[in-house]
């Protein structure tokens, strides 16, 4: 069986590909694992200092296939499928590189709620972007009215989520849904070309800002502190003597460097 997201890397690019085109690359539970997989990969993968996610064949994603949750018990629908996608999303949103959406097709839905998860988004111009969720009488479930609240505005969602309206990929880069527009056929392209002009900046600085950013729009939190903490301690010479004492049982001699 063809694996559903496949991680692999250009250099210092990992590339994250959803792999169901015949579904539109529509998430069901086994995507969204591969996809928390692939994730993993792109974390620890050495060197990779951007990384790409986009979509196999003519769509982006068509969000949460309706076959996979529509049969579903309310309590299964809860756990094994909001609070699991949310899951995979925030794996997304902290992923320690920079992201950047590739838009070649129509983001709707869960769609437009994994692009949302990414720091950046290129869209091709044909492209779609809308929550259409109440028109079957269900809500955004994976933060479409949370994370896109705090990164797009709460008029636009509004406008999304229960005015109803798809906005074109021109229309949703007046209103920050996209940050850069790229002819059909050509966004993967053009997020390449920008992920490798990120790759060439500072990768600690880099990270830190995402950092930083997440924090001050309610993204990260406490985790993150202590990360940016942990990691200058980390450069100091004083855990490099208390290890040391630790291991000789001696006491450790600090230098505050």
């Amino acid at each position: 069986m063809a694996e559903l997201v496949t991680f692999e890397r250009d250099d210092a690019i990992g590339i994250v590909t959803l792999r169901r085109p015949e579904k539109f690359n529509a998430l069901d539970i086994p995507m969204l694992r591969a996809l928390e997989t692939a994730l993993d990969e792109a974390e620890l993968a050495e060197g990779v200092r951007a990384v790409l996610i986009r979509g196999d064949g003519k769509g982006f994603c068509a969000g949460g296939d309706v076959e996979a949750w529509g049969a579903m018990s309310a309590a299964d629908f809860q756990v094994q499928w909001v609070r699991y996608g949310h899951r995979v999303f925030d794996r997304l949103a902290r992923l320690r590189q920079p992201t950047i959406a590739v838009l070649s097709g129509h983001a709707l839905g869960g769609g437009l709620e994994l692009a949302a998860a990414c720091d950046f988004r290129v869209a091709e111009m044909q492209v779609k972007l809308g929550f259409p969720e109440t028109s079957i009488g269900v809500v955004p479930g994976w933060s479409g009215t949370q994370r896109a609240v705090r990164r797009f505005s709460a008029q636009i969602v509004r406008r999304m989520a229960i005015g109803g309206e798809i906005f074109l990929a021109s229309d949703a880069l007046a209103h920050g849904v996209v940050d850069r527009l790229a002819e059909t056929g050509k966004a993967f392209d053009e997020a390449k070309a920008w992920a490798e002009k990120i790759a060439e900046r500072g990768p600690l600085a880099t990270e830190a800002a995402k950092l930083m950013i997440g924090v001050a729009e309610g993204e990260e939190g406490a985790a993150a502190t202590e990360a940016l903490a942990s990691g200058f301690i980390a450069l100091t010479a004083d855990l490099k003597a208390g290890v040391g004492a630790f291991k000789a049982k001696q006491k450790p001699a600090f230098s505050r460097f």
